[in-house]
């Protein structure tokens, strides 16, 4: 992977610590659509600023 694209994306680890829940609670809301993912190869990325306004918008709050 390239600079630009590690900038741009976080891992499903670092984004349940930013979002402060376990991996396996992200992991459930994303088989549920129900938070901002992208699926690299066979991997879940995610992009903090994304995730940012996902929280902002009160969505996370309805997990």
């Amino acid at each position: 992977m390239s600079n630009s694209i590690n900038e741009n994306y976080i891992s499903i680890e670092d984004a349940a610590l930013f979002l402060n829940i376990k991996p396996v609670t992200l992991r459930k809301w994303i088989k549920d659509k129900n938070v901002p993912a992208h699926k690299i190869g066979k991997q879940w990325k995610f992009k903090r600023s994304e995730l940012e306004e996902w929280v902002k918008s009160g969505k996370s709050a309805m997990e």
